[in-house]
């Protein structure tokens, strides 16, 4: 009994209470395939949207790293503060940053730009723009669409993890 006791996230608060049982703790590539299918997915349409570029061109660049900082706030609620059969404690880390969150940020932003580079928006979108001010504004797009990517990646982590 005891054993199978151990597979179980803490005691009972009450008897009606359903224990879950705890996520593996090690960090598998089946993990991060499952991030880029949700990532892409909702990355996909919000980077060839003529919208998505009208507003980043007009957003100041510190709004666009406070939608950094809440992309970065969502994947982390998402996937430690939502899902409570998983804690970041438990993961396996990087200077001390679970491994699932770091890939989780990688797919959330690569998604957005792998689209957004592949489908040719900054050329389509900003073609009378000089190349640097291209950038600060696909920068831009990519915070937009990030915001999305973070919600695809971290569902697809959480409803298929085994």
């Amino acid at each position: 009994m005891l054993l199978e006791r151990e597979r179980f996230v803490g005691p009972p608060q009450s008897p009606a209470m359903r224990l879950r049982p705890r996520r593996p703790q090690q960090f598998r590539l089946a993990d991060s395939a499952q991030q880029i299918v949700g990532g892409f997915l909702l990355a996909g349409p919000f980077v060839v949207t003529e919208e998505v570029w009208n507003l980043a061109e007009n957003m100041s660049l510190s709004k666009a790293l406070i939608i950094v900082a809440i992309v970065f706030a969502i994947g982390y609620a998402a996937l430690y503060k939502a899902d409570t059969t998983r804690d970041a404690d438990d993961e396996q880390e990087v200077a001390g940053i679970p491994i699932r969150f770091i890939s989780l940020m990688v797919v959330t932003f690569g998604s957005v730009t792998v689209l957004a580079l592949l489908f040719g928006a900054p050329e389509t979108f900003l073609k009378t723009e000089t190349t640097g001010h291209r950038a600060v504004i696909t920068f831009k797009a990519v915070t937009v669409g990030a915001v999305f990517s973070v919600v695809g990646a971290a569902t697809a982590d959480s409803i298929f993890a085994k």
